[in-house]
């Protein structure tokens, strides 16, 4: 016939108390040293009998170090639960203040934007025209600025351009006064084959000084006895001048 269920109250009389003890102490005992062994765990068990006599079980070497690692534990515990609850309050805090700065941003926001002013006073309204005025001037300047550095910039741009285009004009100058140096002796030797006539750096056709050409095409006509004609002259100082020559006959020739 099997055990009826134990009802878990304290049992009144004090030997069978006393009988109770001494099985289930033993059988806890018993008990704890089997999960220690097939589980390999650290276990202690400490009993305090009615009368006072204590009775204990401990895996370990000691029961003290035992129970020093568990004040350990318990403790390192407190502290991080401490140390997580005042983290937890300064980032609340943290978290507070910066709301209620981005609150009085977003109020000055539209502030600026001509929004919700019906319930600022003359004073702050004051303070925001002056506000206001300030940061228009500093606009204005850096804009004048950004203007003038773009003036400058250009100015730059433009002398530097101006000096390129003087230096390819002294470029061709040059050329064109080689040409004629090297060209001007030979045409001089060659005597009336050429009749004179010299070309510059285009095969356009330039009359030396003191040459006549007395059939010319002119620009009113095919081909005439003579007609005035515009001569490149060069000067001393390396310039090339334009000169009108007329090479029309004399009157006592026709």
């Amino acid at each position: 016939m099997g055990r009826g269920k134990v009802e878990l109250k304290r049992i009144e009389n004090k030997i069978n108390r006393q009988v109770s003890f001494a099985k289930r102490k033993s059988g806890l005992l018993k008990k704890a040293f089997e999960l220690s062994v097939l589980c390999d765990v650290e276990v202690a068990a400490i009993l305090f009998s009615s009368r006072g006599k204590l009775y204990e079980f401990s895996s370990s070497s000691s029961m003290a170090s035992t129970i020093e690692r568990y004040h350990r534990y318990t403790f390192a515990n407190a502290e991080s639960s401490q140390v997580t609850m005042d983290h937890m309050q300064s980032t609340y805090q943290e978290y507070v203040k910066l709301k209620t700065r981005v609150e009085a941003l977003q109020r000055t926001q539209r502030n600026l934007l001509g929004e919700d002013l019906g319930q600022m006073s003359i004073k702050e309204l004051e303070q925001l025209e002056h506000k206001m005025d300030k940061s228009l001037k500093h606009i204005r300047s850096t804009k004048i600025q950004h203007m003038l550095n773009q003036v400058a910039d250009l100015q730059k741009k433009e002398e530097t351009l101006l000096k390129s285009n003087e230096g390819l004009k002294r470029k061709k100058l040059l050329q064109i006064e080689e040409y004629n140096a090297a060209a001007r002796p030979a045409l001089h030797q060659q005597g009336d084959d050429h009749n004179g006539i010299l070309y510059d750096h285009r095969g356009a056709q330039q009359h030396l000084p003191g040459s006549f050409n007395p059939l010319v095409h002119c620009s009113n006509g095919p081909l005439q006895i003579g007609c005035n004609q515009a001569v490149l002259e060069p000067m001393n100082n390396g310039a090339v001048v334009a000169r009108n020559e007329s090479h029309f006959l004399p009157d006592w020739t026709l």
